[in-house]
């Protein structure tokens, strides 16, 4: 039996394409678990915290009930989940803490290649399919558009095929599934990512401070995700072009180089991609042993 008051509790998606995602973060975040081939449950090992693996739109509701601290999810869900509630009177469900950046989708209409409808400009009046009912009416009502949302569980894209709609409204990754159905992607009414949420209800003390420093960690990790050690050595002369040229570089460490005049060693960090135009970019301003190496773990 979980101890509520010492161990953390987070709700991840028990499988799908968030899954591997927010268990390679966790990992990453130093987390070590065991879990049984049929356990909905992971044990923490070396960290007071238990997963639990459930549906992805149970995931904001065990964390408005306070049954879990922490959930991560899709934006999807959580707006959903949130205007969902909101019609219960519940104005503060949860605590959306940050983005994890990634789970990149879009909500957004589609029509019917042959349909009557090809823009939200001709939606009044119209059925649209969707399995986001809460997100789409209120988009609707903000942009007064008068048309019937029908509630359409699974494969949303067979629904005008079926005459039970003249749109969609469907999450969009790649696109494909609604070209297979002779689909054409509109308007986007809202761009997700995973998220991490919080409980409303106050942590108890007992579990606060590896709250924090789970968090601390998820930064960390989300800082690195793109971020690279440059070492090079170049001519002092060029240090200023040079720190034009680094995406999202920090104030460089330059060190001399012992035995050649006016020539320096620099080490930065970049928190952004390093291309291959960038790395030819520094040696046409005198930079010479270039070397780029991926950042593991950083705290700020």
């Amino acid at each position: 039996m979980i101890d509520k008051q010492t161990r953390i509790k987070i709700a991840i998606q028990k499988s799908g394409r968030l899954t591997e995602h927010s268990l390679d973060l966790l990992e990453r975040c130093g987390l070590k678990y065991t879990r049984g081939r049929d356990q909905l449950i992971g044990y923490g090992e070396n960290m007071p915290i238990d997963l639990l693996f459930v549906r992805d739109d149970d995931i904001p509701g065990l964390v408005r009930d306070d049954v879990c601290d922490l959930g991560i999810a899709g934006l999807n869900i959580i707006e959903e989940k949130r205007l969902e509630y909101g019609c219960d009177g519940i104005m503060a469900p949860y605590t959306e803490v940050c983005r994890l950046d990634y789970g990149h989708c879009r909500l957004a209409f589609g029509y019917p290649e042959t349909g009557a409808r090809q823009a939200i400009t001709e939606l009044d009046g119209a059925t649209i399919a969707t399995s986001y009912p809460f997100t789409v009416r209120d988009y609707l009502k903000r942009n007064d558009i008068s048309a019937d949302v029908v509630e359409f569980s699974g494969a949303v894209e067979i629904a005008p095929s079926l005459g039970r709609a003249d749109v969609i409204c469907d999450l969009v990754s790649t696109g494909t599934t609604m070209i297979a159905n002779k689909i054409r992607e509109g308007e986007t009414i809202l761009e997700s990512q995973c998220m991490l949420i919080r409980t409303p209800v106050a942590i108890p003390e007992e579990k606060t401070a590896w709250v924090n420093r789970l968090l601390q960690r998820i930064e960390g990790v989300m800082q690195v995700r793109e971020s690279k050690y440059i070492m090079m050595h170049a001519p002092k002369s060029a240090l200023a072009e040079i720190r034009a040229l680094l995406p999202g570089a920090e104030s460089p460490t330059v060190l001399p180089l012992e035995g050649v005049d006016g020539r320096v060693a620099i080490h930065v960090v970049c928190r952004e991609n390093v291309f291959w135009e960038t790395l030819e970019a520094l040696k046409d301003v005198g930079a010479s042993s270039i070397l780029v190496v991926p950042v593991e773990k950083m705290l700020a």
